[in-house]
C-alpha cells in the first residue's frame, strides 16, 4: 500500500474473487457461472442498430429494461432499480440503510463483510445452526438492517416463503434485504411479497440463470420509497451505471423464458445427480436450492480435495472461513463436465485410501 492511504482502507480485507486462469484449459466449476450460452435471442438483438449510438451515454433509467423487469414480475416500473451487477446493489443498499447496523450469518457471501468494512459499518455475524440452517428466531426485531442471501451463498440452502415472511414482519420497523442471486435454482422468489411489506427490498442478478455474468447486470425491486432512496445513492455515485449494450442483452434474456426455463431445468437435474453420486463416493453434500453444491469429502480436507481437483484439471472454490474449510464449493457445469468430475474425483479419492464406493 502507498503512504498516503487512508486507516479505513488500510484495514480493508477487500473481497478475493474465483480464480480466472487462462494458462491451460480447466473445467471451470468455481465461481457459479451458468455453464450454458446466454440466450441465442439475446445475443441476436447487438447488431449494427444496437451499436450505432455507443459514442453517446447509456440511459441513466434503463428505461427499456427497467420496463421488462417490471412487467415480468407483475410490477410497477417505480418499484425497479437496474444496477452494475448485484454488487452494486447490495452496495447502494448497505450505504443507504447501513447506519443502524446490519445483521447476516456467519457463513455467506463474503463481499457483505467487505462492504461493511468500506463504508464503516457495524456488523453483527449470526452463527448457522450446526446443519448451516437459519435460525429465524435470532432475527426478530433485531434493531439492525437484516441481510440474508437466500438461498444462501455458501451453502445454497434456502428459507422457505413462511420463513422469509416471519423475518419482513418482524423486523417492521428496518429494511430486510433478501440477495437473490440463485433464486431461480430455488423454489420461492421473494419478489411477490414486495407489494405486501415496504421494508422488503430484494436483489436479483442476470449473471447466473441468465447466463449473463459478463455483462454485469442486476436489480432490485422493492417499494417505490426505497427504489427512490437507492436511487438517491446511485445518482451521487455512478449516474451512468449499465451500458447500453448489457442493458440490451438483459432485457432479450428476461424475455426469452423459453430458453431460460431450458437451461434453469437442466442445471437443476444435474445439482440432484450429481449430489447423489457424491454421496456414493462418500461425500457429504449440504441440501442446495442454488447452482452449487458444498461438498465434504470423508478421504480429504477440503484445502487438499481443492489442490488435487486444480491438479486434474478442474477448478472448485475452497473458503478458509473455520466452519466450511473442509468443504469445496462445486458450480454446476454441463453433464459432460459433470462426468469428468466425478471420474476424477473417483480417482483421487482411491488414491487416497478411499477405495470402495457405493456400499
Amino acid at each position: 500500500m502507498s503512504k498516503f492511504t487512508s486507516v479505513l482502507i488500510n484495514r480493508i480485507s477487500p473481497y478475493a474473487p474465483g480464480e480466472q486462469l487462462r494458462e491451460r484449459k480447466y473445467i471451470k466449476l468455481n465461481t457459479n457461472e451458468n455453464p450454458y450460452y446466454t440466450s441465442p435471442e439475446a445475443v441476436k438483438i447487438i447488431n449494427e442498430s444496437t451499436l450505432k449510438n455507443l459514442n453517446r451515454y447509456s440511459d441513466p433509467e434503463c428505461t427499456e429494461l427497467t420496463k421488462t423487469i417490471a412487467d415480468y414480475y407483475g410490477v410497477e416500473s417505480g418499484n425497479v432499480l437496474v444496477t452494475n451487477g448485484s454488487d452494486e446493489a447490495i452496495a447502494f443498499a448497505f450505504y443507504a440503510y447501513g447506519q443502524c447496523g446490519l445483521q447476516y450469518p456467519d457463513v455467506t457471501y463474503g463481499f457483505y463483510d467487505v462492504l461493511a468494512q468500506l463504508f464503516d459499518l457495524n456488523v453483527k455475524h449470526v452463527p448457522l445452526n450446526d446443519d448451516f440452517t437459519v435460525d429465524i428466531k435470532k432475527y426478530e426485531n433485531c434493531g439492525k438492517t437484516v441481510v440474508l442471501a437466500n438461498p444462501n451463498a455458501q451453502t445454497g440452502i434456502e428459507l422457505n416463503k413462511s420463513s422469509v415472511e416471519s423475518l419482513i414482519k418482524n423486523n417492521s420497523d428496518n429494511v430486510v434485504i433478501f440477495d437473490q442471486a440463485y433464486v431461480d435454482f430455488g423454489n420461492f422468489n421473494a419478489v411477490e411479497l414486495i407489494k405486501k411489506y415496504k421494508n422488503l427490498l430484494v436483489i436479483n442478478t442476470f449473471s447466473k440463470s441468465r447466463s449473463l455474468a459478463g455483462a454485469r447486470v442486476g436489480f432490485v425491486v422493492a417499494d417505490s420509497a426505497l427504489i427512490d432512496d437507492l436511487k438517491k445513492v446511485k445518482n451521487s455515485f455512478h449516474p451512468y451505471n449499465v451500458n447500453s449494450v448489457s442493458s440490451a442483452l438483459a432485457a432479450q434474456a428476461l424475455k426469452d423464458d423459453e430458453y431460460f426455463h431450458i437451461t434453469v431445468n437442466k442445471i437443476k437435474k444435474t445439482r440432484d445427480k450429481l449430489a447423489e453420486e457424491l454421496k456414493l463416493l462418500h461425500c457429504s453434500v449440504l441440501p442446495s436450492a442454488a447452482n452449487f453444491l458444498m461438498v465434504k469429502s470423508a478421504a480429504l480436507g477440503g484445502s487438499d480435495l481443492y489442490s488435487k481437483l486444480k491438479d486434474n484439471g478442474i477448478l472448485v472454490r475452497h473458503f478458509s472461513d473455520s466452519r466450511i474449510n473442509d468443504y469445496v464449493r462445486i458450480s454446476i457445469g454441463t453433464d459432460e463436465e459433470t462426468v469428468i468430475l466425478v471420474d476424477r474425483l473417483k480417482k483421487i479419492l482411491m488414491e487416497n485410501g478411499n477405495e470402495s464406493f457405493g456400499n
